[in-house]
């Protein structure tokens, strides 16, 4: 019987992909580019891509490995975290419910500050996801954690820092596989959660083309970058590409490197 992980099959090392109504079909033609590798080195990091075009049932890669290598998800875990606020009633409005600033003074300025889940998902503010997963609570976070089948499924090291220090690790193949699920509205919750969680998502414009994505940096909170994440799909038309990210960030000029990555990426497959 075909499980998630060998549904779409993107490589031999590590499985990949989404669709899992589609688990009786065969999977879909894989490609590898040295081309997509070549934008990481010529910025001077590591890191992968992986995009997969939905409607050329067609995964694109720029490798084998890091692919399917598992890391914690850092600020993309708002996705998720999100929609499971959303679902039990932590969060009933994404524009009404307040979230108010404790006072502490943190590195990031827009962080200091009241926020909705529609603001703080904007300006990624990690005080206001962590009070968001303690009110969720471990019971209720390892149920939609399992739900929606979120990578190893740990939330093990403590129920506000599990994705940020904490046990939970995700691979760009998981990542590309649980978004594709969300632009499908096929995730075990509402509709409803998951429309709100999707027009909340920061949105990036290019040319004709819309990009829906979130991004995530470890080490973020205590001024110590060390990866970097975007994950998420783009519109062109009636064509989508759910893509996922990831790079070495270990130097301050590599943040800022994530977006224009991922476009010059996404660029070159012709999804935007």
């Amino acid at each position: 019987m075909l499980t998630r992980r060998s549904t779409l099959g993107l490589l031999a090392a590590t499985a990949i992909l989404p669709q899992r109504a589609l688990a009786h079909v065969a999977p879909p033609r894989n490609e590898f580019r040295d081309s997509l590798a070549k934008h990481f080195t010529d910025l001077g990091t590591s890191g992968t891509f992986v995009g997969y075009k939905v409607e050329d049932y067609l995964i694109v890669a720029s490798d084998k490995e890091r692919s399917g290598e598992g890391k914690l998800p850092a600020s993309t875990f708002k996705i998720p975290n999100s929609l499971i606020a959303l679902e039990t009633g932590v969060v009933a409005d994404p524009d009404k419910d307040v979230f108010a600033w404790d006072g502490v003074k943190r590195p990031i300025e827009a962080w200091n500050k009241d926020h909705t889940l529609r603001s703080a998902i904007a300006v990624s503010a990690v005080p206001v996801y962590q009070e968001i997963a303690r009110r969720i609570g471990q019971e209720r976070m390892q149920k939609y954690v399992d739900l929606f089948d979120y990578g190893n499924r740990d939330i093990g090291g403590g129920i506000d820092q599990f994705w940020l220090t904490g046990n939970l690790r995700i691979d760009p193949v998981e990542q590309i596989d649980f978004v594709d699920q969300l632009r499908r509205r096929s995730l075990p919750v509402s509709k409803r959660s998951q429309d709100l969680v999707a027009d909340i998502l920061p949105v990036t414009k290019v040319g004709d083309s819309v990009i829906r994505a979130k991004s995530g940096l470890l080490g973020a909170e205590r001024g110590e970058p060390s990866l970097g994440w975007m994950v998420g799909w783009a519109e062109k038309g009636e064509a989508h590409t759910v893509f996922a990210l990831n790079m070495d960030c270990k130097e301050p000029r590599l943040i800022s490197e994530r977006m224009p990555l991922t476009q010059a990426c996404l660029a070159e497959i012709g999804a935007i």
